[in-house]
């Protein structure tokens, strides 16, 4: 059996800001868009609504040449939205930006999905981050996808920063996941016995019209359409580009250990999407500091503590794979609370002032370039 490459490819969805009110405006996309992708090769794309873009690495070799990339992209984009007026913020809400009041991008397959979703698509008003990982062997990605679909609560508690929507603080850790949850072929994708069962069902969907292509399968890990990696798709974009690297060498490490239990003709246990759901709806909600099932013990475990058995169970790889500096990097997550929870100290402290919010996501989005 060959070993996959386990490439890391990342995109990010950023907020651009009006510097005078710190409400989202839109960017003007001749200027921004096409102007990013010729100083960065293409890497700059729009998105529905006209306050995000969205910039994504090359197939990088490991988390080094991610890292170098990444920075890169996040630093010229401050540069360039400066440049025009504007001010770049990684999160995955805005604090108290009214998605009626938004400009939806004029491309026609954004008119598209307007017009088959309606309401739906104009208030997904959300900024996520998606890691793609390369596996060549078609086979090998949906077992994987099967398994590491445990894991996907775990990855949304570590990234969670969206606590807040319209001027209200919702309450939950990660809204952006129950803004994101009203679209079709969202969430925890079901378990595949084979590669060709998943073509079935995308062919069976596009000989229904329910979809025109695999890209409107948007779960929470899914085999990319075009790419060949698994992408995983279910994390809010962190504040800091620290905590995306963190992120992203943890989701490798998880599909190279897996990879190696696959290899020995081993696996993780499979859950059934049900139990999943729960775990997912406890991350969006706490965060870290709730407590997700452990389905083998059919136990609560604080969530911070099963963090630290995760990071024991991928321990074995990460000096091969080059991350061992990102992937600790999730302790000073654990350390010092997610994007959420340091958005929602700000609040606090400030006396509820959400432009206090602004101040810290604008500062944390530049720290560590």
């Amino acid at each position: 059996m060959k070993t996959p490459p386990f490439t890391i490819g990342i995109e990010e969805e950023y907020q651009t800001i009006d510097p005078r009110t710190y409400d989202l405006r839109s960017h003007i996309q001749t200027e921004i868009v096409e102007k990013g992708n010729r100083q960065m090769k293409e890497r700059v794309k729009a998105e529905m609504h006209q306050s995000v873009v969205e910039v994504g690495t090359g197939v990088c070799q490991n988390i080094k040449e991610a890292t170098l990339d990444l920075m890169n992209l996040r630093r010229r984009m401050i540069a360039l939205t400066e440049e025009h007026g504007l001010k770049l913020v990684a999160g995955a809400t805005h604090p108290f930006a009214d998605w009626r009041s938004q400009d939806i991008h004029p491309d026609e397959r954004y008119t598209q999905v307007v017009e088959d979703m309606q309401i739906v698509a104009r208030a997904n008003l959300i900024f996520g981050l998606h890691v793609h990982i390369g596996i060549d062997d078609k086979e090998t990605l949906i077992q994987l996808m099967n398994q590491i679909r445990y894991f996907l609560p775990h990855l949304l508690a570590l990234s969670s920063n969206s606590p807040f929507w319209i001027g209200m603080n919702t309450g939950l850790k990660s809204y952006r996941c129950k803004v994101f949850d009203r679209f079709p072929r969202t969430n925890i994708p079901e378990r595949f016995s084979s590669w060709s069962d998943f073509e079935n069902f995308v062919d069976l969907l596009v000989r229904t019209r329910c979809i025109d292509n695999g890209k409107k399968i948007w779960w929470d890990a899914r085999p990319h359409p075009v790419f060949g990696t698994l992408e995983i798709r279910v994390c809010d974009i962190p504040m800091r580009v620290e905590e995306t690297l963190a992120i992203a060498a943890l989701i490798q490490a998880t599909v190279a250990k897996l990879y190696k239990l696959h290899a020995k003709n081993l696996s993780w246990r499979d859950y059934g999407r049900a139990l999943i759901m729960e775990n997912k709806w406890r991350a969006a909600r706490y965060g870290i500091d709730g407590a997700l099932i452990d389905f083998g013990t059919e136990t609560e475990v604080p969530t911070r503590a099963l963090m630290l058995e995760y990071l024991d169970f991928v321990d074995d790889v990460v000096d091969e794979l080059g991350s061992r500096e990102e992937v600790n990097h999730i302790r000073w997550i654990l350390e010092h609370g997610t994007g959420a929870d340091r958005q929602l100290r700000a609040w606090k402290e400030s006396g509820e002032d959400l432009k206090a919010v602004m101040n810290l996501m604008l500062s944390e989005t530049k720290a560590g370039l």
